[in-house]
């Protein structure tokens, strides 16, 4: 089985990032950057997938050479190989989309995986993107699955419960926390990771079809104001409530 998993390289989420000095995206001075943490179950359940059906993982990254730290990190898992989609541009998630399902149609997978969302922007956007520009099924935020003769069963979250899925291959999947347990790279895929080669290819051109217009910190929570420590401090929570916070 041709088995392809599509990752993404974000800012680690215990830093804080700053805005950069153009207004527009986020200053990279000091900020550690990982692999996405939900297209890490995706690498996982790729991984498994090849242990239980046979075949090869190829992972797939669009962006700049930054990128090569997380498709190692893939490869070190256990990936067969990496491809990078060379833009040093920002990309909005079409553009990603377009790039991606452009290699996709050139490798030919039976098989797709993402994770539900990066990190980054939290569009949740280009793995139901890639699976309308190939033809695909797509199922999203998948907690549970198996395949077995050309078919996919899923377990996938909907609000209040989990509702099952059958899609026919090819199909994407995207990986919800709970599908696995992603593996640590152990030292030996880690010190093969550094000598398997990265297959570079210039992204698919695409138009824009969205423009960060400004980017900037959310505000500070004010500080809290105590109004009294017995029930005589009822009546003023309550006109506080009313007339400063307009709450009731």
């Amino acid at each position: 089985m041709k088995i392809l998993v599509c990752v993404n390289h974000v800012p680690d989420t215990e830093i804080k990032v700053k805005v950069g000095s153009n207004g527009t995206s986020i200053d990279p001075a000091g900020v550690n950057f990982m692999l996405n943490p939900y297209d890490e179950i995706g690498v996982e359940e790729a991984l498994r997938t090849k242990q239980s059906l046979g075949g090869d993982v190829v992972v797939v990254s669009c962006g700049s050479d930054v990128h090569k730290e997380t498709l190692r990190k893939a490869l070190a898992m256990g990936c067969d190989k990496a491809v990078l989609l060379k833009d040093d541009g920002g990309r909005d998630s079409f553009g990603v989309a377009a790039a991606l399902a452009d290699y996709a149609k050139e490798y030919g997978p039976e098989i797709i995986f993402f994770g539900k969302q990066s990190i980054d922007h939290d569009n949740a956007q280009v793995g139901g993107l890639v699976a309308e520009m190939l033809g695909w099924s797509s199922v999203s935020v998948v907690v549970k699955m198996s395949i077995a003769g050309g078919m996919v069963v899923a377990e996938r979250e909907i609000e209040g419960g989990h509702e099952v899925v059958h899609a026919t291959l090819p199909a994407v999947i995207t990986a919800q926390k709970g599908l696995n347990e992603p593996r640590y790279p152990s030292l030996k895929g880690i010190m093969d990771a550094k000598r398997k080669p990265i297959e570079e290819k210039p992204a698919a051109p695409f138009d824009a079809r969205v423009e960060v217009s400004v980017l900037r910190t959310p505000q500070g929570k004010a500080a809290g104001k105590i109004v009294g420590t017995d029930a005589a401090a009822a009546s003023e929570l309550v006109r506080l409530l009313h007339e400063e916070a307009k709450v009731i």
